[in-house]
């Protein structure tokens, strides 16, 4: 059997819970991700490399969001880029369970990158408002900086509750945590407005500013409402007692 045919059959014998995962990821990200990261093993590349090409891909996209004047070809190869770079953002995770090269350096790496992603994303948005779409008014221009708070809010929250929750159960003697979950479909389906990869998506609207401004409004509004429940659940979750 080949290395890229190993990893395949290893990879999808091996993947994360679908609790908390929309739609989108567990059924397009992760599978994309899966073939992203036996295709790296077959060249033997490494998890930190993979994050890296993840990296350029997204920062690419984000290029060419602050860089193109709006069209139907703008559009697509600003979507391509951006769900290559999330593909690729899965495939390092992947990679460093199928290799056991998985590291407090690369988990490091990969969140920051994460993070840096999000934050230019938005930014660039905010560039094409004003350069290419023409807005001056000082509601369309705030769009973009709430998103980009709202959305890097929800990264940091989720990461830090679960590493509070990591840090708790080893102060407690080690408990194991909780059975990983299937995860209801319900679920699945109320966050895809929240998924980096919907998200990615709506760029192929880059070419028609009334719909991609109403439709990144509407994304807006689900990711402030997200957020909200969000630091509610997290925060009692934290509190509860015995947890």
């Amino acid at each position: 059997m080949s290395r890229f045919g190993y990893a395949v059959r290893e990879l999808s014998a091996a993947q994360k819970s679908a609790k908390g995962v929309s739609l989108y990821s567990r059924y397009v990200n992760r599978p994309a991700g899966r073939l992203l990261a036996a295709a790296g093993y077959a060249i033997k590349l490494t998890p930190n490399q993979i994050t890296l090409i993840s990296a350029a891909f997204s920062l690419g996209g984000v290029v060419l969001i602050a860089a193109l004047r709006p069209s139907f070809a703008a559009a697509v190869a600003i979507c391509a880029a951006l769900v290559v770079g999330f593909a690729l953002d899965s495939a390092d995770g992947q990679l460093a369970r199928l290799t056991g090269a998985g590291s407090a350096a690369g988990e490091w790496l990969d969140h920051v990158v994460d993070c840096g992603k999000m934050l230019a994303l938005h930014m660039a948005v905010l560039i094409a408002f004003y350069r290419h779409f023409g807005f001056s008014d000082p509601l369309y221009l705030l769009m973009p900086v709430v998103f980009q708070f709202a959305a890097v809010m929800v990264f940091f929250g989720g990461i830090l509750t679960e590493q509070l929750k990591r840090a708790d159960r080893l102060k407690r003697g080690g408990a194991a945590p909780p059975a990983p979950a299937s995860g209801s479909t319900l679920r699945a389906v109320a966050l895809l407005p929240v998924d980096y990869g919907v998200f990615c998506a709506v760029f192929l609207l880059f070419g028609s500013r009334d719909v991609f401004v109403a439709v990144y409004g509407v994304l807006l509004a689900v990711h402030v409402l997200f957020l909200v429940a969000f630091l509610v659940k997290w925060y009692r979750e934290l509190s509860a007692p015995g947890r």
